[in-house]
């Protein structure tokens, strides 16, 4: 006797080998198996669950099933139109800090998941913005990107000249004539005297010892590094960033090492986007952005933060309040699929993320999307109208939506609450 058990609902890993023919195949070797079907549902309210099966049932089945679940109906899932991938990611922000403030929710709560790793980061500017606690996975980080980690690890080295692997990492990008032996060297005679190596790197009695050439390089560099701290007094943090990235060469530095021009281009566009986020800080000085930075740090458990991750990783999770963001034909069924003909897998991939959310379920999707440095307007998913109309309340799907008095003051409060926590009101 052996049991085997699956969903075909679910089944999201086809690139895997996970198809859900195999569960015809397995019928047909067995022809007198049995079939038993799990259809109560102990997760989700159950408004959520008549969506998703109304969803979910737009595809083929081997074994129909209807989820059900005990517990109430609960709120209507929203579907929102947002300007922007900014502006949707902005929304979520305040959303969640609203919910924190107003129903006493914890970060953990929440989960906002997408489809490909290029939305995570929006949505982690738009949390770090407002002080938003989170933990990105099953996609790279927008700040462990390689040309981001360059530039911070210069202002690491301005706001602590006792960061030593801040100082290896800036004297090698771009590179300059210190070689791994010097650095060798240098660190040795600094760990002799008692000093950082940005420290050592000022010494004429240290550099004494090294070659000529390694010794006007290590020189040049120090007195840049002293120039640049000088100008962090008295310029904004995007200002000093700007210049750093003239005077170091930075940004020739990365086109060099990129494999093709499209992938210069998108490290261009990330660090744009950095600088436009630092723009917009209300930190004034690089010591207080600095702080900010490091406080926001990621580490690899979850702990209390709000999930940020793909629909892929978030199978088997569950959370009381669930965003599903990028709800557009193009990402969500995702283009490649449109164009093969291939939706059934990618309406299990989305019917996944609905299933996540215990109480309140959010969609949202852009009228204009701003994608490998052009804008695009994409339509909303198609997946959006096979939920039924009684389940869903869809917010500002026109270009002009009429809202009354206190609809205007209910979209607004979140905002404002995320105002007054940014405050410390």
């Amino acid at each position: 006797m052996f049991t085997a058990v699956g969903d075909d609902d679910q089944s999201i890993y086809a690139w895997r080998g996970a198809n859900p023919e195999n569960l015809a195949q397995l019928g047909r070797d067995y022809p007198k198996l049995k079939i038993v079907k799990l259809e109560q549902n102990y997760r989700c309210a159950q408004r959520i669950l008549r969506a998703a099966n109304a969803v979910i049932g737009q595809n083929p089945h081997l074994h129909p099933k209807k989820l059900w679940s005990a517990l109430p109906d609960g709120d209507q899932i929203r579907i929102i139109a947002r300007s922007s991938d900014a502006d949707e990611a902005e929304f979520v922000a305040a959303e969640i800090t609203h919910k924190q403030l107003v129903d006493k929710c914890r970060p953990r709560d929440f989960a906002v998941l997408f489809r490909g790793n290029h939305q995570a980061r929006s949505l982690e500017l738009a949390m770090r913005a407002l002080k938003v606690p989170y933990h990105l996975s099953g996609a790279t980080s927008f700040f462990d990107r390689q040309e981001i980690k360059d530039v911070m690890a210069y202002l690491r080295l301005l706001t602590n000249p006792e960061d030593d692997a801040a100082f290896v990492r800036a004297v090698a990008t771009p590179r300059r004539d210190v070689g791994a032996s010097t650095l060798e060297k240098l660190a040795t005679l600094a760990q002799g005297r008692g000093l950082p190596l940005a420290r050592a790197a000022g010494s004429p009695a240290l550099l004494a010892t090294l070659t000529p050439r390694a010794a006007r390089a290590l020189t040049a560099f120090a007195e840049r590094l002293d120039h640049w701290r000088s100008l962090s007094t008295s310029v904004r943090p995007r200002a000093l960033i700007e210049q750093l990235i003239r005077d170091t060469g930075l940004a020739q530095h990365w086109r060099e090492h990129s494999s093709n021009p499209e992938q210069a281009n998108r490290r261009q566009q990330q660090v744009q986007a950095f600088l436009e986020w630092i723009g917009d800080r209300r930190e004034n000085s690089l010591a207080q952005l600095l702080t900010q930075l490091m406080l926001e740090s990621q580490d690899d458990e979850p702990g209390d933060r709000v999930r940020l991750m793909t629909l892929h990783s978030a199978k088997g999770l569950e959370f009381r309040h669930v965003f599903l963001v990028g709800l557009e034909d193009g990402i969500l069924p995702h283009v490649s699929s449109i164009d093969e003909g291939r939706l059934d897998e990618e309406r299990r991939l989305f019917y996944v993320g609905m299933t996540r959310a215990k109480e309140t379920l959010t969609l949202s999707y852009c009228r204009v999307r701003s994608r490998f440095g052009r804008e695009e307007t994409p339509e909303p998913s198609r997946f959006l109208t096979e939920m039924p109309a009684a389940e869903v309340r869809w917010v500002g799907k026109g270009e002009k939506v009429q809202q009354t008095v206190e609809e205007k003051q209910a979209a607004a409060r979140p905002h404002l609450d995320a105002i007054k926590a940014l405050l410390g009101a």
